[in-house]
């Protein structure tokens, strides 16, 4: 096949010694096959911003810290440079949460490194030896869709353990290997602290799984995982072995509306004095 453009510069510079084949075309790059000495691996080339599909990057990107000021003026003011800054921002934010998430045991394509817009990692394949399928070309039992999900759902809490949401994660950017599922496709990874769309994003990520999953196991469906996972982060309480139930307890009491007035005026009071000691001084 004809080289792309993108990768010549690897394979002139000996990362890449051939291109077997494109496997997908996506909203946001080009993954190819390619061989790296005795391996094969893959390579993802990141679209030019202005070809790029993806929708509200600048959602996902909400609290993406830029420790160089320059840069971040530059990329506030929308110049030349500032544009190409937020460019190799968004390309190696994804091999910088493969690493991180790797680390933490989340399973994803091991990363090799990012080289002019073009992520060098892990080929991913089944028990054959062929190219993984994505999740939403897999048929599975019961049992499975019941495993898988927990496995998905502890991938979730160790992502967020170390900071992570997902923020496109859904049945297209799953694989399946010889083990269970491997997550992809992270350039968009949301900051979870730093990102006031944070909560719903998560929320979003697990109701795209628990909706695909519940296809083959309709009893996950009545699960609530994301409410649980994100008030034991909330709470300071989530853990990466942390186990979910799928039920959040919810809390019908009666509000005490007269223990709550006298809260609010013994705080109304204490004001008060406050004022008047500041007065008298």
């Amino acid at each position: 096949m004809k080289i792309p453009k993108r990768l010549l510069p690897l394979i002139e510079d000996g990362l890449v010694d051939e291109v077997i084949g494109q496997l997908m075309s996506g909203k946001e790059a080009t993954v190819y096959m390619v061989r790296c000495g005795s391996e094969v691996r893959c390579a993802k080339v990141y679209k030019e911003a202005a070809q790029r599909s993806f929708k509200k990057a600048v959602q996902y990107q909400e609290g993406r810290r830029v420790r160089n000021s320059r840069r971040g003026r530059a990329m506030e003011k929308g110049s030349k440079f500032g544009r190409d800054q937020q460019e190799e921002i968004w390309q190696n934010a994804e091999v910088d949460a493969l690493y991180k998430l790797a680390a933490a045991g989340v399973r994803v394509p091991e990363p090799y490194g990012c080289f002019n817009g073009v992520l060098l990692m892990e080929l991913i394949v089944d028990d054959e030896g062929y190219v993984a399928p994505r999740l939403n070309d897999v048929e599975l039992s019961p049992e499975r869709a019941r495993h898988d999900h927990a496995v998905v759902m502890q991938d979730v809490i160790r992502m967020l353990c170390v900071g992570l949401i997902h923020g496109d994660l859904s049945e297209f950017n799953v694989l399946v290997d010889e083990v269970g599922p491997v997550i992809i496709d992270l350039p968009q990874a949301v900051n979870a602290a730093g990102n006031n769309n944070a909560k719903a994003m998560l929320e979003r990520d697990v109701r795209n799984m628990t909706n695909y999953y519940g296809q083959f196991a309709p009893e996950l469906l009545k699960t609530q995982c994301a409410k649980e996972i994100w008030k034991l982060y909330e709470k300071g309480d989530l853990k990466p072995d942390t186990k979910l139930t799928g039920i959040i307890e919810v809390d019908t009491r009666p509000a005490n509306v007269d223990s709550v007035m006298q809260e609010i005026k013994a705080a109304f009071e204490e004001q008060e004095e406050r004022l008047q000691r500041l007065q008298d001084d």
